[in-house]
């Protein structure tokens, strides 16, 4: 067993190259030579990503009776950015070298005094601040007066509209509300594959609460629930980390933060933010807009302005994180022994994106081949499945590789008592199933 001060089994080169292999993640407009910070999720990449988001909203939101759903727009009115402290502190600081005109984010760089990537001396512009939002104009006039931003953010649009969420929804503190959604920073230096984008999405939740002293005991409680999340869908408990900040490291309005970071394959990176963050997104946006944003107690015919505590998580970065997770290069020697090598996704039956994979074993005969596709037809209204034709050895490969639980064989067999040969992705022990016994054998497995 690794410890979680080695790196994890896996290079970042190996996980690209199966993800564009496979058809996890392409870089997006290849074909052009790719922009940096972008990336697009193939035919089984879409399905992770739907999958992971899809995990992490019926946990937040449809198995809570305290939380609703959400869903902003992108581009907002720019005061919302300006309330926020984004426009005036949203910055990294970058410097550039004058000779490979390479740019660098100023606290990414170790050794200051020579350029890394071309090796000039003494070659760097002067520290300067860059704002990470990325500009837009709405409407016919590319002016200053039309200037606006794709949010950096998902959370203010939870924050403008509290009042409204809260009187429609008829909820009281303390409740919360949930969204995902994409989000947009024009990072100076993205990279690690789609752990640092310019285009990402986000899933969020913002819990208010009263001001009754039970705060603290909510943060706690969303900490150990997100243990309990990652915990559940399978990811290595040694390689998952959940750090307290200090308060010199926490804004100077967070009362507790707590980091969740993965050991990747270049060290601890965060996946996820949670925050007691008070009543200062509330209170920020009723100084500027000069809207009462509280909460009207009618019990005690009261208003105040309940407390927040955020979870904010990266979805490409929860993606990454899974892909890493579940791999593994497995090696074992058969009973002739010769050594065989596999490589093996060992998603979780509802991450990975192919529960059941159905073959024929000659696709030379029609009658295996027929049966098989009817199979697969009858297991899809239950289960994410594929039909796969080919050499039933490469056919396994391919369905480890991608992270798929079971594979159902048809054979000459089956065309006699309707049986299945089921083999397992983990142990790769196959069983003999009977037809009218199919369904549920995988519906208990699954």
């Amino acid at each position: 067993m690794e410890t979680a001060a080695t790196p994890a089994r896996v290079t970042m080169e190996e996980i690209t190259a199966l993800a564009k292999r496979r058809g996890f993640i392409f870089q997006s407009s290849e074909i052009y030579g790719g922009i940096n910070g972008f990336w697009d999720y193939g035919p089984l990449g879409a399905v992770l990503k739907s999958n992971v988001k899809r995990a992490w909203w019926r946990d937040t939101v449809e198995l809570r009776s305290d939380v609703v759903a959400f869903d902003s727009a992108i581009v907002m009115h720019p005061l919302v950015w300006k309330a926020s402290g984004h426009v005036d502190a949203f910055h990294d600081v970058m410097i550039d070298c004058k000779v490979c005109k390479h740019r660098f984010r100023y606290d990414q760089l170790p050794d200051r005094s020579q350029c890394p990537d071309c090796g000039s001396k003494g070659s760097f512009t002067e520290p300067r601040n860059f704002n990470l939002m990325m500009r837009t104009w709405v409407g016919p006039m590319e002016d200053t007066s039309s200037v606006a931003y794709l949010r950096p953010e998902t959370a203010q649009g939870i924050f403008v509209n509290f009042k409204n969420i809260y009187q429609t929804a008829r909820k009281r503190p303390p409740f919360g509300v949930a969204q995902i959604g994409k989000s947009f920073r024009n990072e100076i230096t993205p990279g690690n594959f789609t752990f640092r984008l310019r285009e990402f999405e986000q899933a969020e939740l913002e819990y208010f609460v009263p001001d009754d002293g039970k705060d603290m005991g909510s943060f706690a409680e969303w900490v150990e629930r997100r243990k309990a999340w990652y915990a559940s869908y399978g990811i290595e408990s040694e390689r998952l980390r959940f750090y307290e900040l200090s308060e010199a490291e926490r804004p100077h309005y967070a009362k507790a933060g707590v980091d969740v970071e993965y050991l990747f394959p270049w060290g601890w990176g965060e996946l996820e933010s949670i925050a007691h963050r008070g009543t200062y997104d509330l209170d920020a946006h009723m100084k500027l807009s000069g809207k009462d944003l509280r909460f009207f107690d009618e019990a005690g015919k009261t208003h105040y302005t309940p407390l927040l505590i955020e979870s904010s998580a990266g979805v490409d970065r929860t993606v990454l994180t899974f892909l890493i997770d579940a791999y593994e290069r497995e090696r074992s020697v058969d009973p002739n022994g010769k050594e065989t090598e596999r490589t093996v996704l060992r998603f979780h039956p509802q991450i990975a994106p192919v529960q059941v994979a159905v073959f024929s074993l000659a696709r030379n005969k029609p009658e295996l081949v027929e049966r098989a596709v009817g199979i697969e037809a009858a297991l899809r209204t239950s289960f994410r499945t594929q039909y796969d034709e080919g050499n039933i050895g490469q056919l396994y490969r391919r369905q480890d590789e991608i992270g798929t639980p079971f594979c159902v064989t048809v054979d000459y067999e089956t065309l006699g008592d309707a049986s299945v040969t089921v083999r397992a992705r983990d142990s790769m022990q196959q069983d003999r199933v009977a037809g009218d016994a199919l369904q549920s054998y995988l519906g208990e497995k699954l």
